[in-house]
């Protein structure tokens, strides 16, 4: 069953101005309860964009997001709600904390919710062990932590409110292999654990790396709409011949049509790059 879906989902940025900008266009997407997926694509494909709009972060501009198969847009002063069962982890989370402490950080969610203080104190006590927090840091400044530890504790003030469904829009970006592994390890034991469903955006280039963690999960490759529209751009640099670009383009749909890497793609009909700039964010995962 379907805890997630898209339909025709589109989103456009200043519509009706001279910048007006399509970043995701008749986008359709189903993710089954308790799955994981990785969405992956490279900088400016509309992967921000999309998981903004699955909880209504954004509304489309266009298309529906379909949450248990009601949508989340039919009753707009309800929103509130559906934040809650659909938990978002943004890039640089650390950049958001606040509280005097990292138990009220951490707590901030679920006293929002309108939760019972032995209720919050489960809630915080058990995502603080899932991403790796030890007790005597929860009495600390959020402030006083590392790097690494502050992303942990932004993680764990999302984990806390026990969404349905667990976006996190790159969680591992600007940490060391080490951090790096830590994090999407914590993530994949909160899966496991839980039976969450966890849907993780990633770059083109850690797509290997999340099939060497977790090869169970699904990966969902946003990519440009056709070879065609790659040679349009390609040839309108007016910095190779004909040649160079037919070699070029013919490398690129090779890529495209290998199978190995990704179980399906979405097509995002707004091309941001052209084939040569496609073809080299492929070879790198290799």
């Amino acid at each position: 069953m379907a805890i997630l879906e898209t339909k025709n989902l589109t989103y456009t940025y200043g519509v009706g101005t001279p910048f007006e900008k399509t970043a995701v266009e008749n986008v359709n997407l189903s993710v089954e309860k308790g799955a994981f997926v990785g969405v992956i694509g490279h900088t400016g494909s509309g992967k921000s964009t999309l998981i903004q709009m699955l909880n209504g972060l954004i509304r489309p501009t266009s298309g529906q997001v379909l949450l248990n198969g009601e949508d989340i847009w039919a009753k707009p002063k309800e929103i509130r709600r559906v934040r809650f069962q659909v938990g978002m982890v943004f890039q640089y989370p650390e950049y958001q904390l606040f509280e005097e402490t990292v138990y009220k950080d951490i707590a901030f969610g679920p006293v929002n919710m309108g939760l019972s203080e032995e209720e919050i104190n489960r809630r915080v006590l058990r995502a603080a062990k899932f991403c790796g927090l030890d007790a005597s840091v929860l009495t600390k400044s959020p402030f006083e932590l590392s790097g690494g530890q502050k992303r942990r504790v932004a993680i764990a003030g999302v984990l806390a409110m026990e969404p349905k469904l667990l976006v996190l829009d790159e969680p591992a970006a600007g940490l060391d292999p080490e951090g790096r592994d830590t994090i999407l390890s914590q993530v994949k034991q909160f899966h496991k654990e839980t039976g969450t469903t966890v849907v993780l955006v990633i770059e083109v280039v850690g797509a290997a790396n999340i099939k060497r963690m977790y090869p169970e999960s699904t990966l969902v490759f946003i990519l440009p709409p056709s070879i065609e529209e790659l040679a349009s751009r390609l040839r309108g640099r007016g910095t190779e011949d004909e040649a160079a670009v037919q070699k070029r383009l013919a490398r690129a749909e090779e890529e495209l049509r290998e199978k190995d890497a990704y179980d399906f793609a979405i097509v995002n009909d707004d091309a941001r790059h052209c084939a040569g700039e496609l073809y080299e964010i492929l070879r790198a995962r290799q």
